[in-house]
C-alpha cells in the first residue's frame, strides 16, 4: 500500500513573485531513507469555459514564454493572494482579458496543476451566455487576442494539438463531461 512521504524539514530555496521554491526533505516510507524534493507554491489557477448564447467559446491567444509558442486557451489566470472565490476571479479574468461577461458562473472541476512539483490547484469555472460589455484591461505582462471558437469546434482542435496547453485540454474534458451530463456544475 503506497503511504505519505513524511516531511522531516522543510526551507525556502527561492522567491520568483510568481511562484516560491521550497525543498523538503521527506522519509521514503518503504525505505526509510531520506531524499530532498523540490516543491514549487503557487497560488491557485483558475480557467474559464465561457459560452456565448450561439455556443461559441471565448478563447484567447497568447505567447508562451516556457513552450516559445503562441497558444489557442481559455481564459484564465492565477487567483491573487486575498481571493479565496475560484468563481469570482474567473469572472474577473474573463472580464479583464476578453471584455466578456456572462450569467450562471459556476465552478465545473478542480485539479491538482501538477502534483509532482506543484502546491497549487487549477479551478474550472464555466459562465454561460457571454457577451462582449467591456474594452479590455491586460496586466503589464500580458498581450493576447479574442477568438470565439464555435464549440462543436473544440474536439478537433484537441485531436489536431492546436489546443496544447495541458490545463486547458483538462478544463475542455471538464467541460464535455457536463455537455454529456456526467459532470455537475
Amino acid at each position: 500500500m503506497i503511504k505519505p512521504w513524511k516531511i522531516v524539514s522543510s526551507k525556502p530555496a527561492g522567491d520568483f513573485r510568481i511562484f516560491k521554491i521550497r525543498s523538503d526533505t521527506c522519509v521514503n516510507p518503504r525505505t526509510g531513507r531520506e531524499q530532498d524534493f523540490y516543491v514549487l507554491d503557487s497560488v491557485n489557477w483558475v480557467n474559464v469555459i465561457a459560452i456565448t448564447p450561439d455556443q461559441k467559446l471565448v478563447m484567447v491567444r497568447q505567447y508562451r514564454h516556457g513552450s516559445g509558442t503562441v497558444e489557442l486557451e481559455i481564459p484564465g489566470g492565477m487567483m491573487d493572494p486575498k481571493e479565496t472565490d475560484p468563481v469570482a476571479t474567473a469572472v474577473r479574468e474573463l472580464r479583464e482579458e476578453t471584455g466578456y461577461e456572462g450569467e450562471n458562473a459556476r465552478q465545473l472541476g478542480k485539479i491538482w496543476s501538477n502534483p509532482a512539483i506543484l502546491a497549487n490547484k487549477t479551478y474550472t469555472v464555466l459562465i454561460e451566455n457571454c457577451r462582449l460589455k467591456h474594452g479590455v484591461e491586460f496586466d503589464q505582462g500580458e498581450d493576447l487576442e479574442t477568438r470565439l471558437v464555435p464549440v462543436a469546434e473544440i474536439p478537433q482542435l484537441v485531436a489536431e494539438e492546436k489546443i496544447g496547453h495541458s490545463l486547458v485540454v483538462v478544463a475542455l474534458y471538464f467541460f464535455e463531461l457536463w455537455q454529456r451530463g456526467i459532470k455537475k456544475a
